[in-house]
């Protein structure tokens, strides 16, 4: 009897982790095996003797950081981190902004057909990013763009979005239009989980709604606004899609506009996979430093006023 409780109590305790198998199977295999891989790559280069023909001609040998040095080094790679630095500086606060405000709208007393709004908000975030480029891209084109057929019809400049400094511009709105929804039903959420007693209070106080709006929501959803935020750095250090589904369309998107388009142009353009592999680790460990930095930044500032 006693043997076959110790075999059911170790059954129970061992059942936690038997659930855990096929969640930590898929993390090793997708997650933590190509990131191994990549940096194992990075650590190696092809060493070529001779006219590099013949068998043995091309090896693998061990490089150490002489492509982290390379990749750190490179004019094309800061360029393209700096283009996505102000991408960036449009697209987050706008982004974050317009969700604030739709989710404070969609929260208050007085707003009619919610449900159908907040679905109307959301349902751009629902449209895979490289049609919504493509969407917008045949809009920006002044050949088949219904908007510069009404600017040339009332006589008005038609500016060329594809071009200089536009560009931005019109990448970041994209990135706006698809991502302000999901933003915004995050925020929205937070709100729906204020308790009303909350609310009641302030308006026995003689609180108006937008005094409720900044001193009562926005505080008490701060931590919803963090983790947009820190979801909104990562995608925008990750831009991909939109440049490349764009660059057929105008000369303006160069093959390395994004630190992303550089790495798969030296990687499958350029054959250079080593020195890829070097440039992926790094702007991986770029986002992760940073993104590690603002929430413990946020984290420090939740802790001060609380002490307060």
């Amino acid at each position: 009897m006693k043997s076959t409780a110790r075999r059911q109590s170790y059954g129970v305790k061992g059942a936690p982790y038997a659930f855990l198998v096929p969640a930590t199977v898929l993390f090793a295999l997708f997650f933590a095996l190509p990131i191994g891989y990549a940096l194992w790559l990075s650590l190696r280069k092809v060493q070529v003797s001779g006219l590099g023909l013949g068998s043995g001609a091309r090896k693998e040998v061990w490089a150490g950081l002489e492509n982290y040095t390379a990749a750190l080094s490179d004019s094309e790679l800061l360029h393209g981190t700096l283009r996505v630095l102000g991408y960036g500086c449009i697209v987050v606060p706008v982004m974050l902004g317009l969700a604030l405000m739709f989710a404070l709208m969609l929260d208050s007393e007085k707003v009619r057909l919610a449900p159908a709004t907040r679905l109307a908000i959301f349902l751009p975030y629902a449209i895979p990013g490289v049609v919504a480029a493509l969407l917008w891209g045949f809009l920006y084109l002044p050949d088949v763009s219904p908007f510069y057929f009404v600017l040339d019809r009332l006589g008005m400049p038609q500016p060329d979005l594809l071009d200089g400094g536009p560009l931005y511009l019109a990448l970041s709105n994209i990135a706006v239009w698809g991502g302000t929804g999901f933003n915004m039903i995050v925020i929205y959420t937070s709100l729906q989980a204020i308790p009303a007693e909350v609310y009641e209070a302030a308006k026995l106080d003689g609180a108006t709604p937008l005094q409720i709006a900044l001193r009562i929501k926005i505080p008490m959803v701060a931590p919803s606004l963090v983790l947009t935020f820190f979801f909104s750095i990562i995608a925008t250090l990750q831009v991909y899609n939109e440049p490349t589904t764009l660059k057929p369309l105008t000369n303006s998107v160069s093959t390395t506009w994004s630190p992303l388009m550089k790495v798969y142009r030296d990687a499958f353009g350029e054959g250079d996979i080593h020195g890829a592999a070097a440039q992926a680790v790094i702007i991986a460990f770029a986002t992760l430093l940073l993104s590690f930095g603002f929430l413990r930044a946020a984290n420090r500032r939740q802790k001060q006023e609380a002490a307060r």
